[in-house]
C-alpha cells in the first residue's frame, strides 16, 4: 500500500467533524499555494500583457461599473 493510499484510507475513516477540519485546512493550504503562485507570476511579468490590455480597454471606455 502506498503512502497516498494510506492517507486516503485514513481520511475515509475520519469522523465527520474531523473531516470538516481537514477539508478547511486543505482549502486554506490550496489558497496559500495559489496566492504564492500568482505573486510569482506577477513578479515574473507573466500577467503584464493582461494588465496592459485591461488598462487599454478601460482608457478606451470599454468598461462598465459592476
Amino acid at each position: 500500500m502506498s503512502n497516498l493510499e494510506e492517507i486516503e484510507a485514513a481520511i475515509l475513516s475520519l469522523p465527520s467533524s474531523e473531516f470538516e477540519q481537514l477539508k478547511l485546512w486543505f482549502l486554506d493550504l490550496d489558497y496559500e499555494h495559489w496566492d504564492k503562485q500568482i505573486e510569482q507570476d506577477i513578479e515574473d511579468g507573466k500577467l503584464e500583457a493582461f494588465a496592459q490590455e485591461a488598462i487599454a480597454e478601460f482608457e478606451a471606455g470599454h468598461c462598465r461599473e459592476i
